[in-house]
């Protein structure tokens, strides 16, 4: 009866610890040569501009009056950069894919790369109100990357980050990292597509996950980090906890059978 009573503990002591293994992000397979990893074509597709993205656009010329008009609002000669302020002063991308732009009027940037978009605003510029000798300088960005996070994770909520292109990992470090009881491996990520949302998941701890089209997130991603079975038999994560909370419930089941006995 002891035998089968410490093989019981010693099983729910090995079994609540977390593996290191589960903690480690990116390892790689240690028998590879190389360690080298091959990007896919999908990860290293550009952006193309959905509904709901907001767009930051900047006009210059020589004569800067000339393209003052065609900017929404600007303070100092420079457009603000704060989320509130580009949510109000920005190009906030229709149903319809079409953006409304002063003077232009409605512009369809819908399935467009950031630089696609800049060369049709800079032709149609061209075309319909400057010569080549205004020397009109377009820049054309998203208007940072916003995305959730919630879950096992430090600071769960929504945040932008001002970067062209932003990691699953970055973005995860930004939120404060994901606590000792998320699950590392099936790292949820739900993505808006044209024709609805689609759930995609990544293993972290493996360095396959470079290699993954959702590596890099997009605008307005949702990402959930999944607890690990540890949190939910409320054994500990740690060794040191799991013989502690072992010998708690040993303590308390001592107890009560010897106040059983004296009643």
């Amino acid at each position: 009866m002891k035998k089968i009573f410490f093989l019981a503990i010693l099983s729910v002591f090995f079994t609540s610890c977390i593996s290191i293994k589960d903690l480690t992000y990116l390892r790689s397979n240690p028998n590879k040569k190389s360690q080298s990893i091959e990007v896919s074509q999908e990860v290293s597709k550009p952006y193309r501009v959905q509904t709901g993205d907001i767009l930051s656009i900047n006009i210059k010329a020589l004569d800067q009056k000339l393209v003052d008009m065609f900017s929404i609002s600007q303070t100092s000669g420079q457009t603000m950069a704060s989320p509130q302020a580009l949510f109000f002063n920005g190009f906030t991308v229709d149903d319809h894919g079409n953006i409304r732009v002063p003077i232009l009027g409605e512009v369809n940037v819908l399935g467009f790369t950031t630089d696609e978009v800049r060369q049709k605003i800079e032709k149609q510029l061209l075309e319909e109100y400057f010569k080549k000798e205004a020397n009109i300088f377009v820049t054309v960005k998203l208007a940072g990357i916003r995305y959730t996070i919630n879950g096992e994770i430090g600071s769960p909520g929504t945040n932008v980050l001002y970067q062209d292109k932003v990691t699953i990992m970055e973005a995860i470090a930004n939120s404060g990292d994901i606590t000792t009881t998320g699950n590392r491996k099936e790292v949820q990520i739900i993505r808006k597509f044209a024709h609805g949302f689609e759930t995609f998941t990544i293993d972290l701890t493996s360095d396959k996950a470079m290699s993954s089209p959702y590596y890099y997130i997009q605008p307005n991603d949702y990402i959930i980090i999944k607890p690990l079975k540890q949190k939910t038999w409320g054994t500990g994560v740690t060794g040191v906890q799991s013989v502690a909370t072992i010998m708690t419930a040993i303590s308390l089941i001592t107890t009560l059978l010897v106040l059983s006995k004296t009643l």
